[in-house]
């Protein structure tokens, strides 16, 4: 008699909205959080895509820097400061020419005569993208090996080669072109024989041997300017920090940004994944206070009839046990089913996210999250159903 009085009580159309409010819910919840678990070490550490990364930095020119020249240099004490960032992982300065460098030929059936000034700058080689062979200095020798951006082959061929009238260089054939310099300071001058040895994609400048460098400054340097240092090559040990892009805005540094589009993608990808995840938990609880507004106008109308099934001899536990099996019932059955359809969805992502990258495949932990939800869900609703119909009875 008593299950059949107290399922006359039952709203089946707020049963219904609470089962598929919540189904919605954990159904995202689950599946952003376990997307997460699997993205988050793809995006930090798995692939070669998003290995430590490096910028060049340098101080913003302003009016008063063009005024003050020394203001674009870095300090001692700066250097040291982005030395114990903790997303920093090396910190390497530029060594920079202080003479005038020609570079030059004498002109082929193969290659038409040309003369350009030119700029040198020099890092140790422990931070260079390549290795080539040639890449390296003697004093007893009268060559000097170059390193070129790869990008700057690409303006040559596509821009200046074909407004001046001179043929298009692949690298192959540049790499075997021998040219001259000429470097002019100091009261001197010297002639040496180079070559295009390589192309740097991390670092945009003409390099040449750190060792080199360092000797033609002491020797054809006519400045003060050898030990300063207008320019910074960092590594980042944390590409994806949120705190780098913030540090070099408030240090007022130039830096290239496109070197840090991986920062921000992450940054973006953290806050959509919590955007995602708050509105989910959001409907969760709207679930459950739906539930909750459910079962107490259940009481209100039903409130005579519960004390009536009082006076008769029921005790509160057994007129809460019905709802505590319903509620529980039907509580069950959704966070499996959402488990499902969080686990159907993940391995449609799997499948995608597997067909352009190579990625170790995390544990799954949507039935351990279904679970524990579960257990404080249970929890919750027979605490407070049983305090409900004690309170009424």
């Amino acid at each position: 008699m008593l299950l059949k009085l107290q399922k006359k009580t039952l709203i089946k159309s707020q049963i219904i909205g609470y089962a598929f409010t919540l189904l919605i819910g954990m159904s995202i919840l689950l599946t952003v959080f376990q997307l997460y678990i699997d993205v988050n070490p793809l995006l930090t550490e798995q692939t070669d895509i998003f290995k430590k990364q490096s910028a060049i930095i340098s101080k913003k020119i302003s009016l008063f820097k063009t005024l003050n020249k020394e203001k674009i240099y870095f300090k001692e004490k700066e250097i040291e400061e982005l030395k114990k960032l903790d997303f920093i992982e090396n910190v390497s300065v530029f060594q920079n020419t202080n003479f005038k460098v020609q570079a030059f030929t004498s002109g082929s059936s193969n290659f038409p005569m040309f003369q350009t000034d030119l700029f040198f700058e020099s890092i140790p080689d422990i931070y260079l993208d390549i290795n080539p062979e040639e890449w390296k200095w003697n004093a007893s020798e009268n060559f000097i090996p170059i390193i070129i951006p790869e990008n700057y082959l690409n303006l040559y061929n596509f821009g200046f080669a074909e407004s001046q009238g001179l043929p298009v260089l692949s690298k192959n054939t540049i790499s075997n072109l021998t040219f001259n310099l000429q470097i002019t300071g100091n009261y001197t001058s010297q002639n040496f024989k180079s070559r295009i040895v390589g192309f740097s994609s991390k670092i945009n400048s003409i390099l040449v041997p750190n060792d080199f460098l360092i000797w033609a400054n002491k020797k054809f340097s006519d400045s003060n300017n050898s030990n300063k240092i207008n320019r910074v090559l960092l590594e980042f040990n944390k590409p994806a920090d949120e705190q780098i892009l913030n540090f070099f805005k408030s240090k007022d540094y130039e830096i290239n940004k496109e070197k840090l589009e991986f920062s921000k993608l992450f940054f973006f990808f953290k806050s959509a994944i919590i955007f995602v995840f708050i509105i989910s938990l959001i409907i969760v609880i709207l679930s459950i206070a739906f539930i909750f507004l459910s079962l107490n106008l259940i009481i209100q109308r039903n409130k005579e009839m519960l004390l009536n099934l009082a006076n008769i001899g029921y005790t509160y536990q057994q007129i809460a046990k019905f709802y505590q099996i319903m509620i529980s019932v039907v509580t069950v059955f959704v966070l499996f089913f959402a488990g499902i359809l969080s686990t159907t969805f993940r391995n449609m992502y799997l499948v995608k996210i597997s067909e352009l990258l190579n990625f170790k495949r995390q544990e799954n932990f949507i039935f351990i999250g279904m679970f524990l939800v579960l257990i404080l869900l249970l929890g919750i609703y027979n605490t407070i159903i049983i305090r409900k119909i004690k309170k009424v009875v």
